[in-house]
Parts: structure tokens; sequence; C-alpha cells
């Protein structure tokens, strides 16, 4: 090896993780406190009246959001495979950041009427193309910047540092709740959270401008006119529709009892809103040790069997558990309840990344996970809430249930029928690569 900054990137694999991680925490972290503070600002931009109702339209801000994913995976996807996976990281920080602001400064509906909500829109609009771009260029990083054995570990990190974001963003609600009166936090307090948001991203922005590219990517000769192209990946189309169907049971459930989860326990199961928030906080801090166990568990027994298991676990799961968690009013049931349910989701998310990576090659590979990974967020994960909240002001909250169930039963029967991934080669994929952390490199150089 000739090249210094492989040679630093090998001797230090955490690095790689830190820098494809930290990143994805804010992004995550200004994702996912629009949706657990939503109950504190849905009165600032709307007219008072019917609760629900004001849920219902800050939900469908937060879908408008995830329609917007596909338009920034197919942009920053063809960036990160044209322009390399570290400008894209940088790129979708930067719209972060500049969203969150937004959303700090916007006015209410008391002083300028619906252009607060307006603003609201903008600000999620650049959200989705942020986020559209970050899932596949966070995936493709960690990816790449790890040896064949040990990719599901390595990749599971994506998950650590989403739920680690959306922890901060829950702690920060839990202090808040504490501190301020529940006036103040509905009059101003909510905006403190996307203030911290805005900062932390200006932030990770410096630090990402020290990542490495990966050598997977730089050592990529060949296809340079190809990189990124719509051509290209309908030359994979039978890939990317997998990446749809393989996403939609798991983009479903992560959605139901991470995001919606601290809604459901306060509007149907009755607990308090403090209460609630303090549940979804402890379930999401264990989900977030098991990804890495599970990660590192796929590297040795395939991707597959713990896609199986979460496939029937979400299937046959999904109808007693939510309909016990409707009629629990204790912390620790809701806990017992919480943690089951993500338990049976680490099965999809600690490796749907790298299987998704894994099955395009490297000119094409962000872009390929990216633009069906966000069509199926948009049509599914982005109006899970949506969907949860039409069934409850319908009066047939249960049937949303049956929906989550059935998402999952289609994505079982892909499970069941498509390839392993664990063995799948990357372009570049060598003995001399990048080790995983905790590896050992095997082969001198």
């Amino acid at each position: 090896m000739t090249d210094s900054a492989p040679r630093s990137q090998a001797r230090t694999p955490w690095r790689a993780v830190f820098g494809g991680s930290i990143g994805n925490l804010v992004e995550w972290y200004d994702w996912f406190v629009y949706a657990s503070f939503a109950t504190y600002f849905a009165g600032a931009f709307f007219p008072k009246g019917n609760d629900t109702a004001q849920l219902l339209n800050t939900a469908g801000i937060f879908a408008v959001g995830f329609f917007m994913r596909p338009v920034g995976g197919w942009l920053l996807g063809r960036f990160a495979d044209r322009r390399g996976r570290k400008a894209a990281l940088t790129l979708t920080v930067t719209l972060m950041s500049a969203s969150a602001l937004l959303i700090a400064i916007a006015p209410t509906y008391d002083q300028v009427g619906y252009f607060g909500a307006a603003v609201l829109l903008v600000a999620r609009l650049l959200q989705g193309l942020s986020v559209g771009g970050e899932y596949a260029a966070s995936a493709t990083y960690l990816t790449e910047a790890s040896q064949p054995g040990g990719r599901g570990f390595v990749s599971s990190f994506q998950y650590v540092s989403m739920t680690m974001g959306q922890l901060i963003g829950l702690g920060l609600q839990i202090v808040l709740q504490h501190t301020m009166s529940d006036d103040a936090l509905h009059s101003y307090g909510w905006r403190i959270p996307f203030i911290v948001g805005a900062v932390g991203a200006a932030v990770v922005f410096w630090l990402r401008r020290n990542l490495l590219e990966t050598e997977v990517y730089t050592e990529e000769d060949a296809h340079q006119d190809e990189r990124g192209t719509m051509a290209e990946l309908l030359r994979h189309r039978k890939e990317a529709a997998l990446v749809i169907a393989l996403t939609m049971g798991g983009t479903v459930a992560y959605y139901t009892y991470t995001t919606y989860l601290t809604k459901y326990l306060s509007n149907t199961a009755g607990l308090s809103k403090s209460d609630a928030s303090l549940v979804s906080f402890c379930a999401l801090f264990l989900f977030m040790l098991l990804q890495p166990l599970a990660g590192s568990l796929s590297d040795r027994i395939g991707r597959r069997p713990l896609l199986i298991t979460f496939g029937f676990g979400s299937m046959l799961g999904t109808v007693p558990i939510m309909t016990a968690l409707s009629h629990t009013d204790t912390f620790t049931g809701a806990l017992l309840l919480s943690l089951a349910a993500l338990v049976i989701v680490t099965g999809y998310t600690s490796i749907n990344a790298v299987v998704k990576a894994e099955l395009f090659p490297t000119h094409v590979r962000a872009l390929g996970v990216a633009l069906p990974y966000a069509l199926a967020n948009a049509l599914f994960g982005g109006t899970a809430e949506y969907v949860a909240l039409w069934f409850k002001k319908g009066g047939a909250e249960s049937g949303y249930y049956w929906y989550v169930s059935a998402c999952a039963a289609v994505s079982l029967i892909v499970y069941l029928t498509m390839r392993e991934t664990r063995d799948a080669a990357l372009s570049r994929d060598r003995a001399d690569g990048p080790a995983a952390p905790g590896k050992r490199r095997t082969t001198a150089v």
C-alpha cells in the first residue's frame, strides 16, 4: 500500500465507525425530535381545537418529509457515487443543520397564520432531502470501511447512532419536562431541541471534513462514466425491487415502536407524557445495545436468519403486543412490552443497511441503496404514524395493528426467498482492507 490515507484508516478502524456514525446521530436526532416534540408544538402552527386533529396535521407534515426522501436518495445517492461518500456525508449534515434552524425560528399560527406551518413544511422537506441521502451514504461508508467478516458488526452502528440520536432527543425532552412547566413547553420550550440540533449539526460538519474516503471507492477505476446513473441502477432493477420489498415490513414496525410509541402510550394507553417518554427512552437504550450483538451474529450465521426471525415475530406478535400496550397503565408493563417489540425489530434494524449495500457494486451502491429504500420509507415508514392516527380517529385503532402485521408478512415472503448476502464480495474486498473494530489484519502489507 502506498497511499497513506488508507493506511491511516486501516490502523484506526474505529475512526471510520465514528466518522460514519456521529453525523448520522445528529441527522436522526433532528429527524426524530420533530416527532417526539410534536405533542407540544402541534397547537403552535394550527388552529386550536381537537388534539388528535392537530396531531394529524403535524403527522401529515412529518409524512411529507418522507416523500422528499426519494428525491434526496436520487440526488445525494448519485452525488455519493460520483463525488465520494465523504462529500455526501458532509453535504447531508449541512442541509439538516439548516432545516433544524428553520423550525427553531418558525413563527406561530397566532403570529402569522398558516405561514408558520409553511415554514415548518419547508424545513421538513429539507430534512427529507438530507436524510434521503444520509442513510445510503452512511450505509455504504460503514460497509466499505470494514472487512467482509465484520461488515454486519460495523454497519450495525448505523442504527446505534440513529437510536442514540433519538435517545438524546427523548432525554432532552425528559429534562425539559422536569425543569419547565407544561405551559412553557407548549409556548417556547419546544424550540430548544431544534436549536441544539442546528448547533450539533454545525459541529459535525467540521468533524466530517476530516473523514477519510473508503478504499473500496477510491480504488474503483472502472465504470467511471456509469457512477450513480439511473441507467446503471436500472441494470440492477431486481436488486432495487428487493430493497423496497425487504424494507416494507421493517420500516413500518420500526416507526411504530419508535416515533409513534410515545404518542400511543399517552393517547391510547393513558400514560402521562413524561412516563410515556421515559418508557420510550429506556426501551430504546436497551434496543441500541442489541444492535452490535445482532450485527455480529449475522457475520456468523448469515443475514437471512435474522430477517426471517423479524418477519415471523412482527407478523405474529404485533397484534397481541399492541393490544396489550393499549391496556397497560403501569410503567413496568409498558416497558416490558415495548422492549419485546424492539427485540423483534432488531432482526431487521441491525443488518438492513449492510444487506442492501451488499446487493450492489461500488459504482452504483449509494444510489442503489438510497433511492429504493427512500421510496419504501415514503410509502410505508413515513405514513405509519398518519395511518395509525387515521385508524384511531375513525374508531378502529386495532386495524392499524393488522396493517403492521400485513406489511411484515409481505417482507417475510422476500426474506424466505432471497439469497444470502453475507459472503457477497464488494468490488474491492481484499484481505488487506481496513479491518473491522476488534479484528486483526491477517495479511501482511
